[in-house]
């Protein structure tokens, strides 16, 4: 198969979903009254003045850092075939904890930074070892245990918020942690605006971009260019054939939801390092759920995982204006829940064409010479015909 053709294959899903998408979505607005034309031009308006538009891809950039990392965290249990919903409740517990240590203590800046990372991907992986060491050792579905225990983390955390934790004074309104020194804080990125010429805008741009980038490319050349990445793929298509094949199924599950739990750990950091520096009562949520749209828009792939990010985070700025513009911001609920439905169908569509596309290959690829034993022709599957062989071409 030639890379163009690769390369269309793997498109094709994802800007289907995104048109079928926007279809669905301006048909829903003119229902409610609201004119589709209005709201895109809103939506894609970054403002007139050079500061007002670094500051809207600030905004967009910051965003999508932890959608990235959360994408991220559930591709790699959907690579091994395994539903982490519990990135929720692991990044929760992450933040949390790390937000509670990184305040108690006051080290020099970069070892500041490197504890509350290593507490919360520490945190996030047990979390994460939980949902795997039930699944292995009971038998239970990583589905179920991973929305409860969802459950039991907003409700530890909240209890560590408001109890051991807890930094805000009596009487307040919003409860937050002791906050994190000063060195404990990531440094932005604005100084690249200087140096590319650039306004500085008033936001800072995340030090933790970097991080994620280099998370993403690790991730990637793990899964695809390590053994391991390759017996976790293969777990994933066949538990029973990687285990005849010498690969411990039962181990790869443990280690690739630890591998995912430690990567939901980072998640909450780019807004505690790089904004809050104190986890709270109004700390961003539901980052979790949305990987899971993420990582279904970007195919599992880092790459496209990161461009899913980057259209989420787009909408997302967008609710501000639109609420600016007397637009109801559900608008953008409504996009991001059609996307979410559209590529679930989008994703089913390219893989039965996929799989059609190959099972035709195979049709057409010439019988093998009759055998010299004296067997009837065809008593036996064709050459390449291995089960599970159009399964592993749909991938």
């Amino acid at each position: 198969m030639s890379a163009l053709r690769r390369l269309g294959q793997a498109l094709l899903a994802p800007v289907l979903a995104i048109v079928v998408a926007l279809i669905i979505s301006a048909l829903v607005m003119l229902a409610i009254g609201v004119n589709p034309g209005d709201a895109l031009r809103v939506m894609v308006d970054f403002g007139e003045t050079p500061t007002q538009q670094i500051t809207a891809l600030v905004v967009i950039l910051n965003r999508a850092i932890p959608l990235f990392l959360a994408g991220l965290a559930v591709a790699i249990a959907f690579r091994m075939g395994l539903f982490n919903i519990g990135v929720e409740g692991q990044y929760r517990m992450a933040t949390v904890l790390a937000a509670g240590v990184g305040a108690a203590v006051n080290l020099p800046a970069p070892l500041h930074v490197t504890l509350i990372v290593v507490v919360a991907v520490a945190v996030g992986a047990l979390w994460a070892a939980i949902v795997a060491v039930l699944k292995v050792t009971r038998g239970v579905s990583e589905v179920i245990s991973s929305i409860m225990l969802n459950f039991i983390a907003l409700g530890t955390a909240s209890y560590l918020l408001t109890g051991p934790l807890r930094g805000s004074a009596p009487g307040k309104s919003i409860i937050t942690t002791k906050d994190i020194a000063e060195s404990g804080a990531m440094p932005s990125l604005n100084g690249l605006f200087d140096l590319l010429g650039l306004a500085n805008p008033p936001r800072q741009l995340y030090g933790f971009l970097v991080v994620a980038i280099v998370v993403g490319v690790l991730v990637a050349v793990l899964l695809q260019r390590t053994r391991f990445g390759y017996d976790l793929r293969a777990t994933g298509l066949s538990p029973s054939a990687a285990t005849a094949s010498g690969v411990d199924a039962r181990g790869m599950v443990v280690k690739t939801m630890l591998l995912s739990g430690v990567v939901a750990g980072l998640i909450g950091l780019p807004d505690l390092l790089g904004r809050d520096l104190n986890y709270g009562t109004e700390f961003t949520s539901g980052l979790g759920f949305l990987g899971i749209a993420v990582a279904l828009l970007g195919r599992n792939s880092p790459v496209g995982i990161a461009f899913g990010a980057l259209l989420f985070a787009f909408l997302d700025r967008a609710s501000v204006p639109l609420q600016i513009e007397q637009i109801p911001s559900s608008v953008v609920t409504i996009i991001q829940g059609t996307i979410v439905l559209a590529v679930v169908i989008a994703n089913e569509v390219a893989r039965r064409l996929t799989r059609r596309s190959a099972e035709s290959g195979t049709t057409a690829a010439p019988a093998p010479p009759p055998p010299d034993d004296g067997s009837p022709t065809g008593a036996g599957p064709a050459v390449g015909a291995v089960p599970g062989g159009s399964k592993e071409a749909g991938r």
